[in-house]
Formats: C-alpha cells, sequence, structure tokens
C-alpha cells in the first residue's frame, strides 16, 4: 500500500481497527475469499508498524447491508471509537464498503479529520487533513452509492420482467411444489393437500381464523422449514392462529400469482436509527397479478369473500362478530343512558342479562342505567326481524335487488365492449403474423412484438371484466328464497340452530340496538337501527302521519321505508337515543359558538385533536367547560384557513 509516509508514532501509539463486512449471509457462506482477504487486513496492519496486539477485528456487520450504518452494529462500533480518538488506523478493502450512504460516509470522513484518523484500503493511506484525499474518498463514496442504486435498479428491473410473466420464483405456501418445468402445480402428497383442504373447510364452517385453529388443535400440520437442515422441506408443527391468517390471506391457494403484496417501510426513530417493517398493500393496490396462473384449492370469489369475512372479524376496527354464548344481541347492544356498549353478565350462573359494566368501571355510568334480561330484548328484538323478513317485504326486495343488478350490468358492458375489441385486436395481429413471410425477419419481429402486445391489452382487459363481473353477486332464486321467509320462524326456533346462526341472520339486517331508559325504572324501550339506516321511530312516524290523514307525493300511506327517505331527502336526523350529559354540547351548538363550520369540528373531532366522546349513534358530544372552550379556541386561531362567521351556523333539524 502507498502512503506509509502518512504514518506517524501517534498512529501507531492507538489502535488499528479491521472494519470486515458481507453484505449478506449467502455472501459469508459462498464468497469466503473475499472474507478471508479482509481478515488479512490484519497482517497488512502488523506490516505498517502496528503491534499484534494493537490490532483489532471488527467483524460484528458480516451478513448485514451497508445501506443503513445505525443497524450495523459493528459500524457503531467503530463511529464511537473513533469519536473517542482511540483509533489510529481504519483498514478495510475499500473505503466505500464502509457506508453506502453519502450522509454517513461523510459523516466518518469529518470524524476521521477532527481526530486525525487514517483511512487505509487497497489504493493507499488517507489522510483526511489533506484536501485532496478527502476529495478523492468522497468522489469514491459518491460512486459506491450510485453503483448501489444502478445494480438495485437492474435486478429490479428483471424481477418485475420475470413477475410479469408470472415465472419469478419464490418460496411457495404450504400445499405446492415446484415441477421439473418450473411451474407452480399442487403438492403430490395426499397428506399435505388433505390437510390444506381441511383448513379451508374448517374455516368455511367456523367462520374464523381462531376457529381453524381449534378445529387442528391435537392434530399436526405440514410447516415449510427456511432454514437449518430442514431447508426446503416440510415438517409436522401445530397450526397457530397466525399461520391460519396467512394461509387465508395468500392469494396463492386461489391460483393466482402476485407480486408486490408487501413492501418495507423505513421510519427514522427519536435515536436517529432507522427500523424497517414489513407492510402489506390492499388488494387494489397489488401491482402485479396474473389470474388463473396455476390450480388453487379454492376459486377467486372463495378468496375475495374469505377476506371481506375476516374483515368483519376485527373487533380492533369496530367490527362485532358474533361469538359463542345464547344472547342475541351481544356486541351489538348499547346504553341509551351512558352511550357505552352493554357488556354481558350471567346472574346466578345461568340467566344472561345486558349491562353496563364497562361504565361503572370507567365511573361512566348514569343513575338511568340499567341491567336488563338478555331474554326480554332477544325476543322483543327476534320477534322485530322475523316480521320485517316476511314474503311481502322480500317480494319488495328482490324487485330492489334485481333493479341494482341491471344497473350493475349496465355499468359493466363498457368493460365487455372493451374485451371484446381488445379480442379482435389479438386476432388480427396473429393473422398478420401467420401470413408474413419467415424470411423477412425484421417485419417478422415487428409483427411479432406487435402481437405480443395486443395480448397483453386482451389480458388485462378480460381481468377488468372478471373483476366487474365478481363484484355483482349472482340473485337468489326468488322461488326458494319465498320458501325459505315463509319457513324462517320454525328454522329460527328449530333447537338445531345454533345461537352463532341466530346472530348472523340477526346482523345482517340490523346494525345496532339501544336500551332506552323510561322514567318508570321497571321499563326500557328498545330502539333498533336497521342496516339501511331506518330505525324503530320511523314506524311510529308513519303511524302518526297515517292517522293524521296524511299521505306521500303519489298518494299512499306512509311506510317506515318512506319516511326515511323523506328524512333523508331533507336531511332530518332520527331522534338521538343518547342524551346529552350536564355540561356537553352538540357540535352545531359549539360551531355557533365559535363561529366557523360544523364541518371543521367534525374533522378535530375525527382526527382525535380535541376532547369529546362518541355516542354508538355516532353521535358527538363534547364536554364544554372553560378549559375544553379554551382548546376549541386556540384550535380556531392556530388554523389559517378558518374565517369566523358573522352569523351563528343554523341548526339541523330534528324529527
Amino acid at each position: 500500500m502507498n502512503g506509509d509516509a502518512k504514518i506517524t508514532p501517534s498512529h501507531r501509539a492507538r489502535t488499528a481497527l479491521v472494519y470486515v463486512r458481507q453484505s449478506t449471509l449467502v455472501q459469508v457462506r459462498d464468497h469466503t475469499e473475499s472474507t478471508q482477504r479482509q481478515y488479512g487486513l490484519a497482517q497488512v496492519a502488523v506490516r505498517l508498524g502496528w503491534a499484534p496486539e494493537d490490532v483489532v477485528v471488527v467483524d460484528a456487520d458480516l451478513g448485514l447491508s451497508g445501506r443503513f450504518g445505525s443497524q450495523r452494529e459493528g459500524f457503531r462500533q467503530l463511529i464511537s471509537r473513533v469519536c473517542l480518538g482511540e483509533v489510529g488506523a481504519v483498514l478495510g478493502l475499500e473505503m466505500s464498503r464502509l457506508a453506502r450512504s453519502s450522509a454517513e460516509f461523510a459523516r466518518l470522513l469529518e470524524l476521521a479529520r477532527l481526530t486525525d484518523t487514517l483511512l487505509v484500503d487497497g489504493d493507499g493511506v488517507y489522510d483526511l487533513a489533506d484536501v485532496n484525499d478527502r476529495l478523492l474518498l468522497g468522489l469514491k463514496g459518491t460512486m459506491s452509492e450510485a453503483e448501489l442504486h444502478l445494480l438495485t435498479g437492474r435486478l429490479h428491473g428483471a424481477k418485475l420482467a420475470a413477475a410479469a410473466r408470472g415465472e419469478l420464483r419464490f418460496p411457495l405456501p404450504v400445499g405446492y411444489v415446484y415441477d421439473e418445468g418450473g411451474g407452480c402445480v399442487i403438492d403430490p402428497d395426499a397428506e399435505v393437500r388433505a390437510a390444506v383442504a381441511d383448513l379451508f373447510a374448517a374455516f368455511a364452517q367456523t367462520g374464523s381464523a381462531y376457529g381453524v385453529a381449534g378445529e387442528f388443535t391435537g392434530r399436526a400440520f405440514p410447516l415449510p422449514a427456511y432454514g437449518g437442515a430442514w431447508a426446503g422441506q416440510l415438517r409436522l408443527g401445530q397450526l397457530t392462529h397466525a399461520r391460519v391468517l396467512d394461509a387465508l390471506g395468500n392469494p396463492c391457494y386461489a391460483g393466482v400469482y402476485v407480486y408486490g403484496r408487501s413492501f418495507m417501510q423505513r421510519r427514522v426513530l427519536a435515536d436517529g436509527s432507522v427500523r424497517a417493517a414489513r407492510r402489506y398493500r390492499p388488494r387494489a393496490q397489488w401491482p402485479l397479478v396474473v389470474y388463473d396462473h396455476h390450480e388453487g384449492y379454492i376459486t377467486w370469489q372463495q378468496f375475495v369473500d374469505t377476506e371481506a369475512r375476516l374483515q368483519a372479524n376485527r373487533t380492533s376496527i369496530g367490527a362485532r362478530p358474533p361469538r359463542e354464548g345464547h344472547p342475541l344481541c351481544q356486541g351489538i347492544i348499547s346504553c341509551g343512558a351512558c352511550g357505552l356498549r352493554m357488556g354481558t353478565c350471567y346472574r346466578f350462573g345461568k340467566d344472561a342479562a345486558y349491562d353496563c359494566a364497562a361504565a361503572r368501571r370507567d365511573g361512566a355510568a348514569t343513575p338511568a342505567c340499567r341491567q336488563v334480561p338478555a331474554a326480554t330484548v332477544d325476543q322483543a328484538v327476534g320477534g322485530l326481524l322475523l316480521a320485517a323478513v316476511g314474503p311481502e317485504q322480500l317480494v319488495l326486495a328482490l324487485a330492489a335487488a334485481e333493479e341494482v343488478a341491471d344497473r350493475h350490468t349496465r355499468s359493466h358492458r363498457a368493460a365487455e365492449l372493451a374485451a371484446e375489441r381488445a379480442r379482435y385486436e389479438a386476432a388480427r395481429a396473429e393473422r398478420a403474423f401467420s401470413l408474413v413471410d419467415p424470411d423477412n425477419r425484421l417485419v417478422a419481429c415487428t409483427l411479432e412484438a406487435r402481437w405480443e402486445a395486443k395480448l397483453a391489452a386482451l389480458a388485462e382487459a378480460e381481468a377488468a371484466l372478471q373483476t366487474a363481473q365478481a363484484s355483482t353477486p349472482p340473485l337468489p332464486e326468488p322461488d326458494r328464497l319465498l320458501a325459505l321467509a315463509a319457513d324462517l320462524p320454525r328454522l329460527w326456533h328449530a333447537p338445531q340452530t345454533s345461537p352463532r346462526d341466530r346472530k348472523r341472520l340477526l346482523r345482517t339486517l340490523i346494525a345496532d340496538v339501544t336500551v332506552i331508559p323510561q322514567d318508570d325504572p321497571a321499563l326500557v324501550r328498545i330502539g333498533v337501527r336497521w342496516h339501511t339506516g331506518a330505525t324503530t321511530t320511523d314506524e311510529a312516524l308513519a303511524a302518526k302521519l297515517n292517522a293524521a290523514g296524511l299521505h306521500t307525493g303519489k298518494h299512499r300511506p306512509f311506510t317506515a321505508t318512506a319516511v326515511h327517505r323523506v328524512r333523508a331527502a331533507h336531511q332530518l336526523r332520527a331522534p338521538r337515543t343518547v342524551p346529552l350529559r350536564e355540561g356537553e354540547i352538540t357540535v352545531p351548538d359549539a360551531a355557533a359558538r365559535l363561529k366557523v363550520s360544523a364541518s371543521a369540528v367534525y374533522y378535530w373531532l375525527s382526527n382525535g385533536q380535541l376532547p369529546a366522546r362518541q355516542a354508538p349513534s355516532g353521535r358527538w358530544c363534547i364536554p364544554w367547560d372553560p378549559k375544553t372552550e379554551a382548546a376549541y379556541r386556540a384550535q380556531v386561531a392556530a388554523s389559517f384557513r378558518l374565517k369566523p362567521r358573522t352569523q351563528p351556523a343554523p341548526e339541523r333539524g330534528a324529527v
């Protein structure tokens, strides 16, 4: 190495650090020559005048990329010792390998200049106090970072091209193997196939990932091994909840090839370190999808239905899936006094009741909170459901559903025409390629490329058509549905019908139930909100309007549906089932006092910027005291978009 004259006794009196790094574990395993050369730098330091006991090898970063220094323990150790002035020289095969980031490399050069630390590689000795050496190393660091970018771009481009053809190979899930030609096929092992098929059958029966894991209790499930002596083989183990979710959410089991389902997201922590975590993209954002790529265990529609079912099971986002237990309204019943959800308790070990246990625990209970027998509420709500699912109501529902289906059919007519045109263009390009003289290579290559482009456009158009058709599921047969409606009461009360099935049927139509306290402590009123937005209040209003001799615009009697449409047209909300507590005001009241629009207040509340509580019906209740008022007015003053109105906001109408 050149530049021995730059090494002074002051440098030799300090430690010489030999930095050893390989980017991946594969390089550590296969590229042993590079590793040996890096370890050999310790002897180079001895030849340059350092005592063997003063040479320290830092090899904690073997198998780690040099992109982020904060994730490398060895690099952090090197930086800290340089800062302390303990290091006389840092040796490496190439100084640009110390850090692939220009910011971290420049930081190392600056610290080496301040502490008079030399950098030594195969090209010579660099003294950072020398401006020429500093410029040369800075240029090498920039070239190293650019080289990493170019290599990554080339590799990623090649992966995208192979993935677009469905040929990029990656570890397959349990139940699939690669054949001799590199194609993805179902595992020939009958035991493995049966285990995977039973997993999806168990989910169809239980409807939850936990239920599937429970079905496989005591039964071994084949699991892949990605490292060690079992790498690439299957071993038997326990089917956990996480593995069930991975299987149910993997489109490979539906015969679909997907590239780019996940990505690495990096963020900078408070201490300046960089952390990476894998994130999954929504299905609509998958970059590359190849349908019917291989044989599947389930259909694509079954995969989409499974995805929706799992989403409906997530209680963390507000979903209330049916659980075990006999109470039908469990999870969807709220208290009209405190506004919190009512839990289920069992009195004397058997009689179930709905109770505001959470309100009492959090100190939010009111004197009007009640404990209501579950049987009383369930009987009333179940009777209301059976009355709503009669033959007459189903006839109207089917007519409306057919109208909606016709609209969907007309809407994806454009997709059908696009697919038909793509087929014509692809057939035309094929005929042109077939008629060309094979000896005319230039024309043949051009026509072949045009044919491939038309085939790709055809595949995209057919995929769009398939998605549009799948979004409109077929309607059930009217005769069977009407017969089921007539027999529904018997099925509802049959001993063979499980409580979970009753809950599922109940939640298909009813969104939530509210227990409204009355003046008489022994009485409560039950409010039911349907998924359509209608409430039991609409029925009472329809009865009052008909009793007054009023009628609709078409001279027909009022129904609950007609009342709901009138309310929706005039933006009249149903009466609130949750009263305000002492000192609370509504959003329109707050907007009027602040002289801003109500939408601004709703925005603050929905983003959690200001204090308020939200009732199960969605109503925001704002505790208006001097402290809260000051916080709201500070929010108004801090916003450059809000201009206080000179007149208060109009009050919303109420029925």
